[in-house]
């Protein structure tokens, strides 16, 4: 009776797609991982790197080629994983910080949040590794509709076997303080691999698993065995790049290591499967966005476009899609695959047509970001970039003019055009729009 119920809230081509195939709503397991590099994968064009494990997943579903993160840094794609929308709508367009003077956001959802919506559903919600949209009350995972949180309140972590940051220790099992050991990344993986065999033991409903990782973000700090077998394997290879190689292929057996629990468990074929990065990988800490410019931080493809893949075994295929996605659009797409008609405000749009009908999607989507950042180099302000079709105006600071591409003909973004050819006007009445939109939504507690 229950799953009946469920069926009859969902949208009418899915309801139709889960009648006829017979499979109840699948267990979710979303991997965010932390500033990876486009080319960071051998499946992405890494020809110095070494990653099994995700290749081996890239290679079993859809894997996009024109997916992109919502921001150029961390909280604000964060926010929008957990809102469908743009982070300057849920006062995120910058980020979190523990220290005042350095913090540009505070989470403000606009409506239930992605584990909030799945819990109607009958879903147990867990979030296990970087979490980076509050420190207290009521922006704590477990406030935020998590029924289980073991991982970091922070943003990054300034040792990768200390776990503090600033001095102070952000781990947390629920809103208890705890003092794990070992390797955050080792530790992250064994929590999911525990927190998912329990739900198979334990559990008579689906699960939903948001594991962020916070590598491969800085500081690199892989295992010592790892460099080693790094720089056995290539030895000319520069040190600081041979460091960045090793982290990623740390993290990349890590992630191994829950991939082989699902399958061991016997759950491959009931768990949907969704790996991305929250924004591109840095290039002064050695990693790689061939074949696209820039990196963490810039408007740039290299800061923005990144390496992602939908897997369910028979039921989403095995292809390259060209398709546009946001991360936004997970949000609703998680909620279209439980059976939830969304009725609030969203900015996402559901990828079920795509991953599940083989549909088109919109190639004149009218993407946007924005980031808001302190220090001298952006002084408090927000600097911008949009997309629409081929088109994609950006800027990189707040103080530099606008610039326009087009993505078709120039693809690397090497023949910027100025904001003054006529293909740039309709782009900057969307974005203005955008801004009006946004601009009674406070960033401050």
């Amino acid at each position: 009776m229950k799953r009946r119920v469920l069926i009859f809230f969902t949208t009418k081509l899915l309801s139709v797609i889960c009648l006829q195939a017979n499979f109840p709503k699948p267990n979710i397991l979303c991997i965010l991982v932390d500033d990876l590099g486009y080319s960071d994968l051998s499946s992405f064009g890494g020809k110095d790197i070494r990653t099994p494990a995700i290749d081996k997943l890239m290679n079993s579903g859809m894997q996009f080629t024109q997916f992109y993160s919502n921001c150029t840094v961390c909280t604000p794609t964060r926010a929008s994983l957990m809102t469908g929308r743009y982070p300057d709508m849920v006062g995120a367009p910058g980020v979190i910080r523990q220290n005042p003077e350095a913090n540009w956001g505070y989470f403000s959802p606009t409506g239930p949040t992605l584990p909030e919506i799945l819990r109607t559903a009958g879903y147990h919600t867990a979030m296990i590794g970087k979490w980076h949209l509050g420190y207290d009350q009521p922006n704590l995972p477990n406030d935020r509709g998590f029924d289980h949180f073991h991982g970091f309140l922070g943003d990054m972590m300034d040792d990768y076997w200390t776990h503090l940051r600033g001095g102070i220790n952000w781990m947390r099992l629920n809103k208890k303080t705890i003092t794990p050991k070992g390797h955050a990344t080792e530790i992250f993986s064994q929590w999911a691999i525990d927190y998912i065999s329990k739900q198979v033991s334990t559990q008579g409903k689906p699960f939903f698993l948001y594991l962020a990782y916070n590598a491969p973000h800085f500081p690199i700090q892989p295992p010592q065995e790892w460099l080693k077998k790094v720089r056995k394997r290539q030895p000319k290879l520069d040190l600081k790049r041979a460091t960045n190689v090793a982290f990623i292929e740390h993290m990349d057996h890590e992630i191994g290591r829950v991939l082989d629990k699902i399958k061991d468990l016997g759950i491959g074929k009931d768990t949907l499967i969704v790996f991305s990065s929250d924004n591109g990988g840095s290039i002064h800490h050695a990693a790689t966005n061939h074949p696209w410019r820039g990196g963490k931080q810039d408007h740039w493809e290299g800061g923005i476009r990144v390496p992602t893949c939908a897997v369910w075994p028979g039921k989403i295929p095995v292809l390259k899609c060209e398709e546009l996605g946001m991360t936004m659009d997970l949000m609703p797409t998680f909620a279209d695959l439980a059976g939830i008609k969304l009725d609030h405000e969203i900015d996402g749009e559901s990828l079920v047509p795509i991953w599940l009908e083989g549909k088109k999607g919109d190639s004149d989507r009218t993407l946007i970001w924005v980031r808001r950042e302190g220090n001298f180099r952006h002084q408090g302000r927000c600097y911008y970039a949009i997309r629409q079709g081929e088109w994609k105006l950006l800027q990189n600071n707040p103080f530099e003019p606008m610039q326009l591409i087009n993505l078709r003909d120039d693809p690397a973004e090497q023949r910027p055009l100025p904001a003054s050819h006529p293909q740039a006007r309709n782009l900057i009445t969307r974005l203005m729009a955008h801004i009006q939109k946004t601009g009674n939504k406070s960033w401050q507690k």
